[in-house]
């Protein structure tokens, strides 16, 4: 087993990027009371349900220690234990852009606070992005639409998908091969995503989602995710 470093995290007062005046009123994210649940993918895949289309190119598997996401299509891991209250999601996931079939710079993104208003069991997709739309969540997409654009949407449970932040500049788009650490915090109503210690989203929800699954999503890339960690906030 890889040996997992329990960093003490600062969160530093920065601007506000969200486009909504709610989120204008998010306070401090809280401070870290218990690890949770960990994986560093040096065993199985027994926490995760993966839902994608078949092909004979398209794997979720463990690879050297680490959550290799290769598909051509869409696709989703879904970690299997539900989440409440207030809490940090931590992991690494970089692109991978070195020739591969799958290989495009695009979709690092993710599905926090996820459940289904109509069905007890959400694990019942094959990956398709359409597929969610009738789903409650947060969604997280970052260099979305072959790395031109980087959302944060909530999923109203009805098919409608609130854009709530719409950035394209640069500093905000993916890099390839490089290792992100990205940071989800969920404390008393507001979810804040950080990639490398900056604020990419601050939404302060006047309804907001206090409990659902969190998923790991993406469509024609090749990923790796590691030290994947779940905190309780106090």
């Amino acid at each position: 087993m890889k040996n997992l470093v329990l960093i003490t995290f600062l969160f530093l007062s920065v601007p506000l990027l969200a486009q909504t005046s709610a989120s204008e009123s998010c306070g401090t994210p809280g401070k870290i009371a218990a690890l949770l649940y960990k994986d560093d993918f040096s065993g199985t895949l027994d926490q995760w349900v993966s839902e994608f289309a078949p092909n004979s190119s398209s794997t979720i598997t463990i690879n050297d220690q680490k959550l290799l996401i290769d598909v051509a299509g869409g696709a989703t891991a879904w970690f299997k234990e539900k989440l409440s209250g207030n809490l940090m999601i931590s992991y690494k996931r970089k692109v991978i852009m070195n020739h591969g079939k799958n290989d495009r710079l695009s979709d690092l993104n993710q599905f926090w606070m996820a459940s289904d208003p109509k069905s007890s069991n959400i694990f019942t997709r094959n990956g398709i992005f359409s597929q969610y739309d009738g789903l409650l969540l947060y969604y997280a997409g970052i260099g979305g639409n072959t790395n031109s654009t980087t959302r944060f949407r909530k999923y109203a449970g009805n098919g409608e998908r609130v854009l709530l932040t719409d950035l394209t500049d640069k500093a905000h788009l993916l890099e390839p091969n490089k290792e992100y650490s990205v940071q989800i915090t969920v404390y008393n109503g507001c979810s804040r995503v950080l990639v490398d210690g900056n604020v990419f989203f601050s939404y302060q929800d006047p309804n907001p989602l206090r409990e659902g699954y969190f998923g790991f999503r993406t469509t024609q890339s090749r990923q790796e995710i590691d030290d994947f960690m779940i905190y309780r906030l106090e």
